[in-house]
């Protein structure tokens, strides 16, 4: 059983972005945000780590990830935090599908 450590890295920089923008901002949203994604990441990502092939609630999380904050970033032309969580969300979701296929 191999650790899907880029998964819960990927969890990791969610839910620190989650509260990262509640203590610069006073966002109870994003850091309520941070913490249902960030947890639905990790446990996806643990999801993977016993089964390489059940990506289903990682690709669910990222997928929807990089649809919302693709849609801010698309409105707001800021790159942070909108336009980082979409790029990253985007590349887990290539990886996501690259694993699937191999």
């Amino acid at each position: 059983m191999a650790l899907d450590w880029i998964g819960f890295t990927y969890a990791a920089a969610i839910a620190l972005g989650g509260f990262m923008g509640y203590k610069r901002k006073g966002s109870v949203m994003s850091l309520v945000a941070g913490l249902v994604f960030g947890g639905l990441s990790a446990y996806g990502a643990f999801n993977i780590s016993n089964d390489p092939k059940n990506i289903k609630v990682s690709l669910f999380s990222a997928g929807l990830l990089a649809l919302v904050m693709g849609t801010r970033y698309k409105n707001s032309g800021k790159f942070l935090p909108a336009g980082l969580m979409s790029g990253l969300s985007l590349l887990m979701v290539f990886r996501l599908l690259l694993l699937i296929m191999v």
